[in-house]
Formats: structure tokens, C-alpha cells, sequence
């Protein structure tokens, strides 16, 4: 839950406003808000504040002594819907500069193998954004007994197709078919996923091409909240072609929001903690709920959560709950600035597909 700073009662604020003014911080966490008063206690006096906030200054000056050795660093939340909505907003102005010349707009044709619950949600998300910002974009359903071959044809007919620019084909796929052999069937220049042989040794020679879409969302993040990489020690714990290992490569590539130490972390990585400790910036990547904990950030450490994951919740509406790679309520604290699962990479990750889009009609669109 967040507290609004204007809201909050005006013994609270003045303090609270004067610590985090150079932030521009509007909104703190409770928990935070809550270590903040334990290094402000001895400046108010309880018997002037409203009942409400003197009973939680009693919860606060009671607090178990380890409790109390809580050091505030102001936090800032790397939001995915003010990054990813100036990157849309963005898309949206030259699409209409396109519409003005007279010129067809960049068009997504997106293949979705059976009814996969969160593919079906990913997809719709995809195209939905690309209605809002002016790309066309063709949905194409097949069965899940659909065999190898025949996915491979559409793919094909989609290559041969003037009118498409981008071609994505929603993954996890049934264990039938080769997710190689269907990354492989793809043109290379309508590689909007950045998954292709082709587009990954470009990357690697720091060439221009498609970036894999979630890092590429975490470097647009990265670049819309101006977060210092130069020089830094950056962990990322996953080693997978989609994540992991583009982002290890674009993290140490010379350029802006790049020229970072990397340290890519794996299931077979003994000294796993000590490691993070050491991560100024740490992208957790390995697909475990909560994995990540307060002991294994330091301090101001930067914490970009790729994970999202459905947790069985009795207690809530839908009997789950999203969860990232990092425990969140006990990680926040101790960053300088953490995206949010649900609200963060996810959303990046299909701004950066929509720019590859753009770009491949650039490329190839007329």
C-alpha cells in the first residue's frame, strides 16, 4: 500500500518531504515510511499528533531492538506503466506521421498454439498495444496437435508476406515441436523477438539489430529513469537465450546505460549470495518465486525483477497470487530503486517488442 506524502499528517511530512525532496519521490511504501521514522522518532513529540499516528508511534518505538537498527534509503519504484507508456506514446506520434504520408503502418502477425491461460493473456496484451498505437496485427490460432511441419508452413507464408513486418510465435510451445527449429524458420528481418541465430550474433558484435524484447524493455527502463550503469557491478542470476544472456551482453556493451562489470549467476553458482552482495545492479531471471532475499542485496542496489510467477493464494480473488523472482516486502527496503511484479519488466518487455516492430517496417515496410 502506498501513502500519498501530501496526505500524510504534517508533523510526518515535513521530514519525510525534506529527506526524500531531491528524489522527487510523491509516494512511500508503509514499511518504509515506518523505517524512516525510527532515525526521525526523536524529533516529535508523540503527544502532538493525531491518535492515529501516535498509536503507530508506539508500534514503531516498541519495535524489537533488531528491528530498530533499520537503515532508510529512500527507494524509488521503476514503474513499467510510466516507462513503457512514454515509449508507446512515442510510437504512437510517428505512426501518425506515417498515416499522414500515406504510407500502410507496421504490421504484427503473432502465432498462438493452443490455450495456454497466460499465453492467451500475453498475446491479447500484445495486440491490444498494437491497436493503440496504429500497427496493424494478425492473430493466428492453431491447435496444439499441430504438427512441426505445419507450423513451420505458416511461418513461411508469413516470411513471403510483403504486408508483415514483424512475426512472433508465443512461446512455451508444445513439447512436440523444436522451439529452435521454429526460431530458425523465421526471417531474420521480421525477427521482432530478437530470438533468431542471426539477431543474437549481431547483438554480440554490438550490431544493429532486434534486441529479445525483456531486455530490451529493461534497458528502456533503465534509460527513462536515468539509472547510473557506468561502471557498475551488475549480477544476473539466469542464463537463458530469451533473458539472462542478452541482458549480460547489453549491460557490458559500450554504450549508454551499458559498461557494467556482469556477473551472470547460475543453478550451478555455490556462492550465490555472497555474489549478489556484491551487485550494484541485480536482474533476477530464473523463473523462482521470491528467490531473491534481503540478505543477498546490499544496500542501495539496484533490483530489476524479470520473474513473474502464479502462486496458489486461497485467500485471493482469482486463488493465486503474481509473484516475482525477489521477495519484494523485504528487498524494497534496502534499495535505491526495485521494479514491481506485477507493473514493471512485464509491461517494458512489450514496449521493446513494439519498437522492434517499428523498426523492422522501417526496414523492410513500405
Amino acid at each position: 500500500m502506498l501513502y500519498n506524502l501530501n496526505y500524510i499528517y504534517p508533523t510526518f511530512a515535513i521530514i519525510i518531504k525534506h529527506r526524500l525532496a531531491t528524489l522527487r519521490v510523491k509516494a512511500i511504501r508503509l514499511e518504509h515510511l515506518y523505517a524512516l521514522l525510527l532515525h526521525s522518532a526523536e524529533k516529535i513529540q508523540p503527544a502532538t499528533l493525531h491518535p492515529h499516528w501516535r498509536h503507530k508511534m508506539y508500534k514503531i518505538t516498541n519495535l524489537p531492538f533488531a528491528a530498530q537498527k533499520l537503515t532508510f534509503a529512500p527507494m524509488l519504484i521503476l514503474d513499467g506503466k510510466i516507462a513503457s507508456r512514454a515509449v508507446i506514446d512515442t510510437l504512437k506520434t510517428e505512426v501518425e506521421q506515417i498515416k499522414l504520408t500515406g504510407k500502410r503502418t507496421p504490421h504484427l502477425a503473432a502465432i498462438l498454439i493452443g490455450n495456454n491461460g497466460a499465453s492467451e493473456t500475453y498475446v491479447a496484451s500484445k495486440v491490444k498495444h498494437c491497436d493503440e498505437i496504429g500497427f496493424g496485427s494478425t492473430l493466428i490460432r492453431l491447435a496444439d496437435n499441430i504438427s512441426e511441419a505445419e507450423l513451420i508452413a505458416t511461418i513461411t507464408e508469413l516470411n513471403n508476406n510483403d504486408a508483415i513486418d514483424g512475426i512472433l510465435v508465443q512461446l512455451p510451445l508444445p513439447k512436440h515441436i523444436s522451439e529452435q527449429n521454429i526460431i530458425m524458420a523465421i526471417n531474420p528481418a521480421k525477427d521482432v523477438d530478437g530470438f533468431h541465430p542471426v539477431s543474437v550474433g549481431k547483438l554480440v558484435q554490438g550490431l544493429p539489430t532486434f534486441i529479445p524484447a525483456t531486455p530490451y524493455g529493461i534497458m528502456l527502463m533503465l534509460e527513462h529513469f536515468n539509472i547510473t550503469t557506468k561502471g557498475k557491478h551488475a549480477v544476473v542470476i539466469g542464463r537463458s537465450n530469451i533473458v539472462g544472456r542478452p541482458m549480460s551482453i547489453l549491460l557490458s556493451s559500450n554504450q549508454p546505460y551499458g559498461n557494467c562489470t556482469v556477473t551472470v549467476c547460475h543453478s550451478h553458482t555455490p556462492n550465490l549470495n555472497e555474489i549478489c552482495l556484491q551487485g550494484d545492479i541485480i536482474v533476477a531471471a530464473l523463473g523462482r518465486a521470491e528467490f531473491v532475499k534481503a540478505n543477498m542485496v546490499k544496500e542501495g542496489a539496484v533490483v530489476i525483477d524479470v520473474g513473474i510467477t502464479r502462486v496458489e493464494d486461497p485467500t485471493a480473488k482469482k486463488g493465486y497470487r503474481i509473484k516475482g523472482d525477489v521477495a519484494y516486502n523485504e528487498v524494497a527496503p534496502r534499495t535505491s530503486a526495485i521494479t514491481p511484479v506485477p507493473g514493471g519488466v512485464g509491461l517494458m518487455t512489450i514496449a521493446g517488442l513494439m519498437k522492434n516492430t517499428l523498426q523492422a517496417y522501417k526496414a523492410i515496410g513500405k
